[in-house]
């Protein structure tokens, strides 16, 4: 019997559009002899649309909620239903159908989707779903957070300053101030919870830090200032698995003409990876290196340390993580960890013998299994506490 696979992407956040070439990529690439695919749009608004229609890409460069075939749904937060509900138009009214979902896959990028939200959803729905759980994915989204849980299980990260919009408003030049007596120039500084290089600035004077942090600003009310590093190399690891139970993909060294890899490099070029089972678009079009041109003991480095970042998250599914290689000081940094990489990472798979559809009945194998592994805690326990109260509960805890 197929199973209900429901994809959700898009979503109330500045990676929106990546988060659509996500999903469409996955679904086409999905086994549909296995699976029955639901799509679930969330539009930039954060309304949800089910139908069809969504497996179009066209449908999307001038979205209309009103489209023949789409139809407004959302998810029951009651355990048991484990179903989407969609608004039918009849002749004689509307009515609700019910669609079973076996296994959510989250496709999305950001806030709303990657960060623990829409995981906390399919919690309290107790729906199997793809990629870790609501603390991994909280983590994992918030790059302040994330560099302390690394540094705190000795995983080298770069130094940093972390701060908030508010302190900025009310003093900036004090800001400015504490971000160079604690960082060398140049600093690059970042919204805490984006990726896809959204609002990340280079700052090489207070001028330009300045401007830097007005642009971080304005997507996310933390700020991470961050030290740079002048001559550098990029390497990404995929890391697959659950817990301590995960291998890791063959390395890629991502090219760039930049000292950063902007938003436009990497989902707005074609390239690459239009040759491979996943098609074209999304992280798949970066130009690359596999494998990355480093040395045997750099490569062994950067497989321990992303096995050991993938379980200190408790992470599920397949991670992207992205390091640096300072090569002056020849030290590697984890940068960051992708809980819900751009195209599911399926380009740092193939190389090892894995093409995408095998990739995706693997995310679906380990999203059922972190389930039963669930299913084992107890969520219930019985206690005379309500019989022993009397008129009130007032004094119950303490």
């Amino acid at each position: 019997m197929k199973k209900q696979v429901a994809v959700f992407f898009g979503g109330r956040s500045a990676e929106h559009d990546v988060s659509i070439i996500t999903g469409l990529q996955l679904m086409d690439n999905a086994d549909i002899a296995k699976y029955d695919l639901i799509p679930v749009y969330i539009t930039r608004e954060g309304a949800w649309f089910t139908g069809e229609v969504l497996r179009n890409i066209e449908t999307f460069k001038h979205f209309d909620p009103q489209t023949k075939g789409l139809l407004p749904c959302w998810l029951s937060p009651v355990a048991g239903e484990r179903a989407l509900k969609a608004e039918v138009t009849r002749t004689f009214g509307k009515k609700i159908q019910s669609y079973p979902i076996d296994v959510a896959i989250p496709a999305m990028h950001g806030m709303h989707g990657e960060d623990g939200t829409l995981q906390g959803l399919f919690e309290l729905a107790d729906i199997p779903y793809v990629g870790p759980a609501v603390l991994g994915s909280a983590c994992g989204m918030d790059k302040i957070v994330m560099k302390s849980v690394f540094r705190d299980n000795g995983i080298p990260v770069l130094d940093a300053v972390a701060f908030d919009r508010g302190e900025f408003e009310l003093d900036r030049e004090s800001v400015l101030d504490h971000i160079e007596g604690a960082l060398p120039y140049p600093i690059f500084v970042k919204p805490a919870n984006l990726g896809s290089s959204i609002g990340i600035s280079k700052a090489t004077d207070r001028a330009s830090l300045r401007e830097a942090v007005e642009v971080a600003i304005h997507y996310d009310h933390r700020i991470l200032a961050e030290k740079g590093v002048n001559h550098l190399k990029e390497v990404n690891c995929s890391v697959l698995g659950i817990g301590a139970r995960a291998e890791t993909s063959e390395l890629e060294e991502p090219v760039s003409w930049k000292e950063f890899l902007t938003f436009e490099e990497k989902y707005m070029r074609g390239g690459k990876g239009a040759k491979s089972s996943g098609g074209k678009g999304g992280m798949a079009s970066l130009d690359r290196k596999i494998p990355a041109e480093i040395t045997p003991e750099q490569a062994q480095r950067i497989r321990e340390i992303s096995l050991q970042a993938f379980t200190a998250l408790d992470c599920c599914g397949v991670v992207r993580i992205d390091y640096i290689i300072d090569l002056d000081e020849e030290k590697i940094y984890l940068n960051e960890i992708n809980t819900l990489p751009g195209s599911f990472a399926f380009y740092l798979w193939e190389p090892k013998g894995m093409p995408y559809r095998r990739l995706i009945d693997r995310l679906v194998e380990l999203a059922q299994e972190r389930f039963a592994i669930k299913t084992k805690n107890a969520f219930a326990f019985q206690s005379a506490l309500l019989q022993s109260q009397g008129g009130g509960a007032k004094g119950s805890k303490r």
